[in-house]
């Protein structure tokens, strides 16, 4: 075991780090999913690593990526695309939403993807900064939650903190692509988010329909 506690064969990778490398979300890589061959134990598996996702690798050639929470599948993840792309260093990426466009741009590493493929997130504004950050984790309520203020609008940044509330072991999120996706979507504008304790994400709307989302990534863990 290592610092991360999982098994050999396990890259651990930071999702959305901070402008100083610190934060950003964990993520579990399973390079070889052919080790782990049914839904049933790959979901055990990102059970019993506790991230709050984990991506198989069906295919390191053409990008083919299974993506699970503790305690469900999901078709498209903003942070695990953005991490594979990393490190798999490949153009384009295979889900079960469709094929995902990426690229390298000094230290972002940017994906292209579209709203409809992310699911569904409750998307709150609230007055100040001050507000998002007085916020428990998670607060009460149900669904996921998507809390964010303006820090600076006319710049487009913005402070952000996300709450699955799904009984799964995650109470907060540290760094959510897919509720970027919707929010930058929503504003119709690019973005620059600050998340959880320190993460960035990066958004940039485009005429067609889709949005970029960049950030840094940081290898914790060679499995």
């Amino acid at each position: 075991m290592n610092d991360y506690d999982v098994p050999a064969g396990i890259d651990v990778l930071r999702v959305f780090c901070g402008p100083d490398g610190r934060h950003g979300n964990v993520l579990g890589v399973v390079r070889d999913g052919r080790e782990h061959p049914d839904e049933v134990a790959r979901q055990e598996l990102a059970g019993k690593l506790g991230f709050s996702e984990t991506v198989f690798v069906d295919d390191p050639e053409r990008g083919h990526l299974d993506i699970y929470t503790p305690g469900l599948r999901l078709p498209f993840a903003g942070h695990p695309v953005v991490g594979a792309a990393w490190l798999l260093d490949l153009e384009i990426l295979e889900l079960g939403v469709g094929e995902v466009f990426a690229r390298q741009d000094g230290e972002f590493t940017w994906i292209t993807a579209r709203p409809e493929w992310a699911p569904p997130r409750t998307l709150q504004q609230y007055g100040s900064v001050g507000e998002v950050d007085a916020l428990p984790a998670p607060p009460p309520g149900e669904g996921w939650l998507y809390a964010w203020a303006w820090e600076d609008e006319a710049a487009g940044r913005v402070r952000a903190r996300a709450f699955p509330r799904r009984d799964d072991g995650i109470a907060e999120d540290e760094a959510t692509g897919a509720a970027a996706l919707l929010l930058s979507d929503r504003l119709g504008r690019a973005l620059n988010i600050r998340q959880g304790r320190g993460s960035q994400i990066l958004t940039a709307p485009a005429p067609d329909g889709t949005v970029e989302i960049g950030g840094r990534v940081v290898l914790a863990v060679r499995g």
